[in-house]
């Protein structure tokens, strides 16, 4: 892969027209400026900021953003953000809602228009159709004087001091100060209705995290005839027939309620392969683990990914409050499920 990258450098070298060091300089210097301009905006922060969160928790319809040109696509990830994080949202394009799409907001609802001048020539003509209509308007913008900042029920400023295009033109640290923005908002209403793991599962049931959240272990676990167990007075041989039988590479010893006295694996077998075993003759609580670890069957799966890595074991058992056997599963069974 380095002699490949040197090879493309070389190659691109005739047609750049700065070098790489200063192509590296100047990459940083975009992130120091958007750093600095995130960074002066969190001790702008102010009683509007506290406001804006207050009157999207009291919303009795949806949050509407919206924003022209690249604002506009902040304000999209700010409505995905918003809507997957427990405040219903949705983004509406300003220049199709003066042409029927306002018909998307209900006095009801809360706008949140994004424009760095504040100028905006589509927001700023539905400005009023938003008020007459009765729906709160919050704008985002970076210039406190503008028709938007004055027209707005509250004003969050995301003005910086530059933008990080050599030239100051295209939009790259406003973008940046203002997506930031509304992360905080987002996360700080998160933080406000209690929104937690479980509910941000629900939002994200397709991918992998909506699987570590919502899968439990009593989903995974291997129940009645296909649970490995034996009694105490099992011989090893009956054991490992159990073993080979239900293939989770481990059994539960038992009582006869089927509290869990003891656990016996392939790795219990292999540390006793040097000792005069008659696998017939002995019975399997002198070879078993004795109190082994368990799990509760309604704790999520993903948290016995982890109690097995943390322990370096590839199986358990899933036992009830009065430690009696409900279930048994391996690493495999979770890879399976794709908590893995």
């Amino acid at each position: 892969m380095t002699l490949f990258i040197r090879r493309l450098g070389n190659a691109l070298r005739p047609i750049l027209m700065t070098s790489p060091e200063k192509i590296l300089a100047l990459a940083r210097q975009v992130l120091a400026i958007e750093a600095d301009a995130i960074h002066a905006l969190s001790a702008r922060l102010d009683h509007n900021f506290t406001c804006a969160v207050e009157l999207c928790l009291i919303c009795k319809g949806r949050i509407i953003v919206s924003g022209m040109g690249k604002s506009g696509h902040i304000a999209g990830k700010i409505a995905s953000t918003l809507a997957s994080t427990g405040t219903p949202s949705f983004f509406v394009h300003p220049g199709e809602a003066s042409h029927g799409d306002l018909g998307m907001i209900t006095p009801q609802d809360v706008v949140i228009a994004l424009s760095n001048s504040g100028e905006s020539p589509e927001l700023v003509a539905i400005v009023p159709l938003i008020k007459r209509l009765g729906a709160k308007l919050i704008t985002m913008t970076g210039n406190p004087q503008s028709t938007m900042a004055r027209e707005a029920d509250l004003h969050l400023d995301a003005s910086v001091t530059q933008e990080a295009c050599p030239l100051g033109l295209a939009p790259t640290a406003s973008t940046t100060a203002t997506l930031a923005l509304g992360d905080a908002l987002a996360v700080a209403l998160l933080d406000a209705r209690g929104f937690g793991k479980e509910d941000f599962a629900r939002s994200h049931p397709g991918g992998a995290l909506g699987r570590r959240l919502l899968v439990h272990v009593q989903d995974v676990m291997h129940q009645g005839e296909a649970l490995p167990k034996v009694h105490a007075d099992a011989s090893l041989s009956e054991a490992l027939l159990e073993m080979t039988k239900k293939g989770l590479g481990m059994t539960a010893v038992v009582d006869a309620n089927d509290h869990i006295l003891g656990l016996f694996t392939d790795g219990d077998l292999r540390r006793h392969l040097d000792s005069p075993l008659d696998i017939r003759a002995t019975p399997i609580r002198e070879v078993m683990t004795t109190q082994p670890l368990t799990i509760l069957p309604n704790r999520l799966a993903a948290e016995a990914v982890q109690f097995m890595e943390q322990r370096k074991i590839n199986g358990l058992l899933a036992a009830d409050e009065s430690g009696r056997l409900v279930g048994a599963f391996n690493m495999h069974d979770l890879l399976r499920a794709g908590v893995v």
